[in-house]
């Protein structure tokens, strides 16, 4: 007798099934969308996920600069970065990031839940974030995720 009913699936890069989706950002709190969109660009949200494979979907993201931040997030956040030469740090609030960068703010927090290795440079390249609610990507026929 066969005691064996199941198969442990382990995908590749030849049998992992990618779909596009769309999120549409807008009156969203951003801590709670972007971990949803870092869950599902990893593949996490499949029954099949292997974590040293880019099982994950492509994600496109709308309204990005309707996002939402609770508290005083706007003001007294502070995105910090630094030039490369002495004395080159720069900080910027959400607000001021929003005004030159609209979507940079969304891609900054999804990035920051995705792991720091060579895979996370690969799933970087499925999110597609866009400030308004248009997107160039209506040829891949995304299905659209409700929150």
């Amino acid at each position: 007798m066969d005691t064996l009913t199941y198969k442990t699936v382990s995908a590749n890069a030849k049998t992992v099934n990618k779909k596009w989706v769309v999120i549409d950002a807008e009156n969203q709190v951003l801590g709670r969308v972007s971990s949803l969109i870092a869950k599902m660009l990893r593949g996490k949200h499949k029954a099949s996920f292997t974590p040293h494979v880019d099982c994950g979907d492509n994600v496109i993201v709308i309204n990005a600069e309707k996002i939402r931040l609770t508290g005083n997030k706007w003001t007294e956040k502070e995105y910090v970065r630094y030039t490369g030469y002495p004395g080159g740090q720069r900080f910027a609030t959400p607000a001021e990031l929003l005004k030159k960068h609209p979507t940079r703010i969304v891609e900054m927090a999804v990035y920051g839940m995705l792991p720091k290795n060579r895979l996370s440079n690969a799933i970087k390249g499925n999110l597609f974030v866009y400030a308004g609610s248009e997107h160039p990507h209506a040829a891949q026929q995304p299905s659209k995720v409700n929150l």
